[in-house]
């Protein structure tokens, strides 16, 4: 999509933004271009994920009102000042985007960060694909570095889990879960995903690249693009959820938390990871080269998942973790 039809588009959202209906008519003398071109525009934000009506006779209107993410607010709702975050109105990934950026030599800063209203080619882990809609979840990615190398990112998806699950309950009273070593949970439901990519060397510096992927609130038709069980962050705390205040707030988390791991490594987190652990003290199955049975007991000093099983205490560093079943 060019330059000039992704402005058009957000100009197009602005003015629908208010819930009320808007003619045709009026749009296109608004924006500059013709009807056809305006339902055409309205037919593509509808394939992203956005509930649009269409009255005859009335014209458009959103389903519900919007608020659209917004550099300058984000900007002024950061409590100190720190890396840049930009706003994209829709991309591919915004980690392909953001790692991209970064070995074109254009972002060296760690903390900057990339958000989109959409994806059109989100990520999950594994390659899996990331459900997301316009306007409905926080796609979020941020670059870190550190220069240990990648041997220095034991444990670091934990430590972004924990980042999340201590904003989520000071800041909207919800009590989060992390599963092991990549989800954020809320009532036995996922709520985020986080997909971390290393470039570098064993032994040389390493840029990182922190992905994360929350529902803020979905969409109806959600059901039939996502095949487990979910929950969005407005149900689960019950309240409006300003994207703007929680991207400048998840930043600023992000970057106090992964500046003490960066210095101390994973060790000073182990305790609270027990605090956040969705399976602690559990019967679970960890399918990988092979498949494990055994209680979860927690993590080691690296970030390992220790399972208990007939020959003893075992920590394993890959894997998906499930519920043993009938438990």
């Amino acid at each position: 999509m060019s330059k000039g039809s992704l402005v058009t588009q957000r100009q197009l959202l602005s003015a629908l933004s208010s819930g009320s209906f808007q003619s045709g008519q009026v749009l296109a003398e608004m924006l500059g271009v013709s009807r056809t071109a305006v339902a055409n525009h309205i037919k593509q934000l509808q394939q992203l994920g956005l509930d649009i009506y269409k009255v005859k006779g009335r014209g458009y209107c959103l389903a519900e009102q919007l608020d659209l993410l917004d550099a300058a607010k984000i900007s002024q709702l950061r409590k100190t000042s720190g890396a840049d975050i930009l706003v994209q109105h829709i991309t591919d990934s915004t980690n392909s985007q953001l790692m991209q950026k970064v070995q074109d030599g254009l972002v060296t800063e760690p903390g900057y960060t990339i958000v989109a209203e959409a994806q059109t080619a989100g990520r999950g882990r594994r390659g899996r694909n990331w459900y997301s809609p316009f306007a409905a979840s926080l796609y979020f990615s941020m670059y870190w570095r550190l220069e240990q190398g990648i041997q220095a990112a034991m444990g670091l998806s934990l430590v972004v889990g924990i980042a999340i699950a201590r904003l989520l309950k000071q800041q909207y009273q919800v009590d989060a879960r992390v599963k092991w070593p990549n989800d954020v949970y809320v009532d036995g439901k996922k709520l985020c995903g986080i997909l971390v990519e290393l470039a570098g060397q064993a032994h040389a510096g390493c840029d990182v690249i922190i992905g994360i992927g929350m529902n803020i609130r979905l969409p109806p038709q959600a059901l039939h693009s996502i095949d487990q069980q979910y929950i969005d962050l407005t149900g689960a705390g019950d309240k409006v959820i300003d994207r703007n205040q929680l991207v400048a707030l998840l930043q600023q988390q992000l970057i106090t938390l992964l500046t003490e791991f960066t210095h101390q490594g994973f060790t000073g987190f182990v305790d609270e990871f027990d605090q956040y652990n969705q399976y602690r003290n559990k019967a679970v199955k960890l399918i990988g080269k092979e498949e494990i049975t055994g209680i979860c007991t927690g993590v080691d000093k690296q970030g390992a998942l220790l399972v208990k099983t007939a020959t003893g205490v075992q920590a394993y560093f890959g894997g998906e973790l499930s519920l043993r079943a009938g438990e």
